[in-house]
């Protein structure tokens, strides 16, 4: 059985980070989509909202549960018996900073990661340009799953 992980900040959970879980869910046998809890990092979403949201987002998938964590990634990595990190790439400068992070958990670790490329729909998309779009009153309703709509609705109109 292989277990993939896909970690990330999902603030908020996008298309194309479901498009990426998606595949993976065909893939691998087990997956377990990670928010990564920063507390320097001032986050739209707190990190228990990120992780209803990616749930609500994800029950289509039966193979696919949904955790979070603050640290290392290879500790969450090694306590949670994963064998593959995966990460989505929109572009190149994705791949410059994920080639670094990829090396250096292979290097505390052994841990291999594999590059997943985002679908060209999900190029542009990032969750900080969804939050920047909404907080001006644009609709980001086609670039995020509809629990996430909702959401994103709920906090700009406070």
């Amino acid at each position: 059985m292989i277990r993939a992980l896909v970690p990330g900040s999902f603030d908020p959970p996008t298309k194309g980070h479901l498009d990426v879980v998606e595949r993976c869910a065909g893939i691998f046998d087990d997956v377990v989509v990670a928010v990564v809890v920063n507390p320097a990092k001032e986050a739209l979403f707190s990190a228990d909202e990120r992780v209803e949201l990616l749930e609500a987002c994800c029950v289509a998938w039966e193979n696919v549960s949904v955790d979070m964590f603050s640290g290392l990634l290879v500790d969450f990595a090694a306590d949670n018996g994963v064998d593959v990190i995966v990460k989505g790439l929109r572009a190149m400068t994705d791949f410059d900073y994920e080639i670094q992070m990829s090396q250096m958990n292979r290097h505390l670790s052994g841990i291999v990661t594999l590059f997943v490329a985002t679908k060209p729909e999900y190029g542009y998309l990032s969750s900080s340009l969804v939050r920047q779009v909404r907080s001006l009153g644009g609709s980001v309703d086609e670039l995020v799953p509809q629990p996430v709509a909702t959401a994103l609705k709920e906090k700009f109109s406070r």
